[in-house]
C-alpha cells in the first residue's frame, strides 16, 4: 500500500519540553521506531508540523540585531524543513540501512485573496502568560491569542492548494524511496502578477497539507498521527467515548473544534471524500494497529473497515448484504 502519514508536533517536541535540538532529536528516533514498521512493508511519505519550532525561530530573528528586519515566515520554514527533515532522514536511515531516504524542502502554493489572512488562526512558538503576550503584542505588533492555559502567537494559515513539487515526490516514491517532505505543511507561496511564485506570510496547518499531497500521491490510507488514541466524540463530559469508526458525514456532523482536532478531522474527511480510500486518526505508536483495523479512528466512505485484506483496506462491508 502507499501510505501518507502527517506527524504532530509531540512527535518532536512534548508540550512542556524545551525546544532543545537533542530532546527533538531523541524524540524523532522514537517515532521512527514505529514509523519503520509500516515503512517495512508499505510505501512511506511522511509530513510533518513545525509549529514549535518556527516560533522559536521567528523569536530569534526578531531578537537578532545585526538584521535590519526578522526573517520573513516562508523563509523561517524552509529552515525548519531542512532542520527537521535532516533529524528525521538520518533516524530513518538508521532504521532502515538498505531503503532509499530522501529529505526534500518543497513549497505548497496558497491563494493571495484566501481570507486567512485577514484573520491569523495558526499557533506558532513557545507558550507565554497574558501579561507575556501583551507585552509582544504592543512591542512586536504580534497578534496573541489563548491556547489553553497560556497564550501563543497565531499567524495566517491559508488553505493549501497545491504542493509544488508532487512529480519529485511521486518519483521518489515509485523508486521505492521513503520520502519526508512537506514539513510544516510546506513553503507558502502564491502567484504574483507576472505568474512567478513568491513566498507569503504564513504557516500553512500541516495536516490539510497533507491531505493534499495523500490526494495528489493516489495514497491507499491517510494517516494523522498525534498523542491521542482516537478522536474523542462528547469531549469532557461523563459521556466522552473514542470514535472507531466513522463516515465523514457522521465526523462533520460532530463540530470539532477549529482550534484542536477540527482541522484534523477536516483533513481526514476531505480525502476520503475526493478518494474514496481510507483515512485515519490515532498515536504514533499505534500506526500499526490503526492499518489493521484495532486502533485509532478509521474514516472510510461506508464506515466500515476491515483492515488490510491481500494488501490493499478493506472497506467492504459484509453486514451491507442483503438477499
Amino acid at each position: 500500500m502507499r501510505i501518507v502519514a502527517a506527524l504532530g508536533g509531540n512527535a518532536l517536541l512534548e508540550r512542556g519540553q524545551k525546544p532543545d535540538a537533542n530532546p527533538q532529536i531523541e524524540n524523532v528516533k522514537s517515532a521512527v521506531n514505529s514509523l519503520g514498521l509500516l515503512a517495512d512493508e508499505h510505501d512511506l511519505v511522511l509530513t510533518h508540523g513545525n509549529g514549535p519550532q518556527v516560533g522559536v525561530l521567528a523569536l530569534q530573528s526578531a531578537n537578532d540585531d545585526s538584521l535590519s528586519e526578522p526573517y520573513p515566515f516562508d523563509t523561517l520554514g524552509a529552515m525548519t524543513q531542512g532542520m527537521i527533515g535532516y533529524w528525521m532522514l538520518q533516524a530513518l536511515q538508521n532504521r532502515l540501512p538498505d531503503r532509499p531516504i530522501a529529505s526534500i524542502v518543497n513549497q505548497t502554493l496558497v491563494l493571495a485573496g484566501d481570507p486567512a489572512f485577514q484573520n491569523p488562526t495558526k499557533f506558532v512558538g513557545a507558550v507565554y502568560t497574558e501579561d507575556e503576550a501583551k507585552q509582544f503584542e504592543k512591542e512586536r505588533g504580534w497578534v496573541m491569542r489563548e491556547d489553553g492555559k497560556y497564550w501563543r502567537r497565531v499567524v495566517p494559515s491559508p488553505q493549501p492548494q497545491r504542493i509544488v513539487e508532487t512529480r519529485i515526490i511521486r518519483t521518489l516514491v515509485d523508486s521505492g524511496a521513503v520520502v519526508v517532505c512537506s514539513g510544516g505543511g510546506g513553503i507558502p507561496v502564491v502567484r504574483d502578477e507576472e505568474g512567478n511564485r513568491v513566498g507569503i506570510e504564513a504557516v500553512i496547518d500541516k495536516d490539510l497539507t497533507g491531505s493534499v499531497l495523500a490526494e495528489a500521491l493516489d495514497a491507499d490510507i491517510f494517516m494523522i498521527l498525534t498523542d491521542v488514541p482516537a478522536v474523542l466524540d462528547n469531549y469532557g463530559t461523563p459521556e466522552e467515548t473514542e470514535i472507531r469508526s466513522a463516515t465523514p458525514a457522521m465526523m462533520r456532523s460532530k463540530g470539532f473544534a477549529a482550534g484542536s482536532m477540527g482541522p484534523k478531522v477536516e483533513a481526514a474527511c476531505r480525502f476520503v471524500e475526493l478518494t474514496g480510500n481510507v483515512a485515519a486518526i490515532g498515536r504514533l505508536e499505534d500506526c500499526v494497529k490503526i492499518i489493521n483495523g484495532e486502533a485509532g479512528t478509521i474514516i472510510t466512505p461506508g464506515g466500515y473497515y476491515g483492515g488490510v485484506v491481500d494488501g490493499r483496506p478493506n472497506t467492504f462491508n459484509p453486514d451491507k448484504i442483503t438477499e
